[in-house]
């Protein structure tokens, strides 16, 4: 899964000279929060967002009404982007989960994806919601159950040999650290055309391994 897959191509870019009301406006109209600037070539330049077309209300305190319009209308991206230096941006070759770490490592909701220094996608923390949502089958009923297990090699194989003895199928399959205990792992496991009561029965009795939730999940 990598970030090409999954990106907006050809998202939505700014010039530079756009005046800050115009990208205002052009930004509520689309839905969009983070504008890539580019200038000829669609070569990055910066980076706007809505919280850069915030204006400091404290430099409008000596204007007055007329004043205050004809310095925002003076205004443009390029007087408050991010500089492209300082826009963190990511390749098309970038896995998904790299994607993911880089944008909370570093406290930011997109990622321009770059080609060379061309912008070719966008991708926002709404397409790895929406990412995640595909990866758990999200849209596809099934029941859901979540197997608390020592975190050992071989554990998580003898779950999926439990399910398999029975026939059944994995729709959707991660794992995490189980909060608060380190030395354990919560597998979560969706197996489809199956009940609820069906498939306790099988996994309860998985030796060392505990059922911490199960439920049945159906289509939005």
């Amino acid at each position: 899964m990598l970030v090409r897959d999954y990106m907006t191509r050809h998202p939505l870019l700014a010039g530079p000279t756009m005046s800050i009301l115009d990208a205002q406006r052009f930004m509520a109209e689309q839905n969009v929060r983070h504008l890539p600037v580019a200038g000829d070539g669609k070569r990055l330049l910066g980076l706007v967002t809505r919280q850069r077309l915030l204006v400091d209300p404290g430099r409008l305190a000596s204007l007055d009404v007329w004043d205050i319009t004809r310095y925002l209308s003076g205004l443009t991206v390029s007087d408050v982007m991010i500089k492209a230096r300082d826009v963190v941006t990511t390749d098309q070759e970038t896995t998904i989960e790299d994607a993911a770490r880089i944008m909370v490592e570093k406290k930011v909701g997109s990622l321009p994806v770059l080609e060379g220094n061309v912008v070719v996608g966008m991708i926002t923390k709404t397409d790895m919601l929406a990412t995640l949502m595909e990866m758990m089958a999200t849209r596809v009923p099934a029941v859901r159950v979540t197997m608390r297990m020592p975190e050992v090699r071989g554990e998580l194989a003898r779950l999926v040999a439990a399910i398999a003895a029975q026939g059944w199928g994995i729709v959707a399959l991660a794992g995490t650290p189980a909060p608060r205990d380190p030395t354990k792992w919560d597998a979560v496991v969706k197996i489809r055309y199956r009940t609820k009561d069906e498939v306790v029965a099988a996994l309860a009795g998985v030796e060392g391994q505990e059922i911490v939730d199960v439920r049945e999940t159906t289509a939005p």
